[in-house]
């Protein structure tokens, strides 16, 4: 065995695992390249409502489970458009079950991302890393679920940069997935009410105020929520500091 081989198999690392990660990247390079992203519009919902209406009261069922399948898909590759399709969901089948259903989907499509990252690349990078960089996951790692918490429900940084993140920092599959779930859940279900009221809008020949999220009386409450998720983190300083 060569030298190469032998440090391929001691860090852990194979080509088998980047076929994922490849599978992924050729999804997104095919969206821009169809142009499916046209489908993905508030012009493309407005000129096929009445068909999506007609298929959801006929298919209610089917047509859920091929929303949340969707949705996923387009988390799981990281395409645009996620939040036009929040709207739909809330437009088609209400903002409960709406928000509901993307919810669900989204962290489905995020785990995805994340196990495949952490795979394909998270134990690699990890073995490799600096100690400044291990000092920093390990930090990372004792407040994980407060740090995912704030990220998820202020979007300081974009939904797919925090599905990869974690998974190179060694956060445990468990933690990610409850914390992305109940982080998103306040401004899918904002996004959600709005596409419920999409109907209204388009027969006013309207446009939805997508800015609602940062409304005192929405932004508000959330900031709270994120501000509540750090006292753990800001507890465990100062009892340390006492100590």
């Amino acid at each position: 065995m060569s030298d190469e081989s032998s440090d391929t198999k001691q860090s852990g690392f194979s080509l088998g695992r980047l076929v994922p990660l490849v599978v992924l990247a050729a999804g997104l390079v095919a969206f821009f390249v169809l142009d499916l992203g046209q489908y993905v519009t508030l012009d493309a919902l407005k000129e096929n409502r009445e068909f999506l209406q007609t298929f959801v009261a006929e298919n209610t069922a089917l047509a859920f489970t091929v929303y949340m399948a969707v949705y996923t898909v387009m988390v799981a590759f990281s395409l645009p458009g996620a939040l036009i399709a929040t709207l739909t969901g809330g437009f088609l089948f209400g903002t409960i079950f709406g928000g509901l259903a993307t919810v669900v989907a989204a962290t489905i499509g995020a785990t995805i991302v994340f196990l495949i990252a952490k795979t394909a690349l998270g134990d690699t990078l990890r073995a490799k890393a600096g100690p400044g960089i291990q000092k920093m996951e390990a930090g990372f790692q004792k407040n994980a679920f407060s740090y995912l918490m704030v990220l998820r429900l202020v979007p300081l940084f974009p939904f797919f940069l925090v599905n990869l993140a974690p998974a190179f920092l060694g956060v445990k599959l468990r933690t990610f997935m409850v914390a992305t779930f109940f982080g998103i859940i306040p401004g899918t279900f904002v996004f959600a009410s709005v596409g419920n009221g999409l109907g209204a809008i388009f027969d006013e020949g309207g446009e939805p105020n997508l800015g609602i999220i940062f409304q005192p009386e929405v932004l508000g409450p959330i900031l709270a929520l994120a501000a509540l998720s750090l006292v753990p983190v800001i507890y465990k300083r100062f009892s340390k500091d006492e100590a």
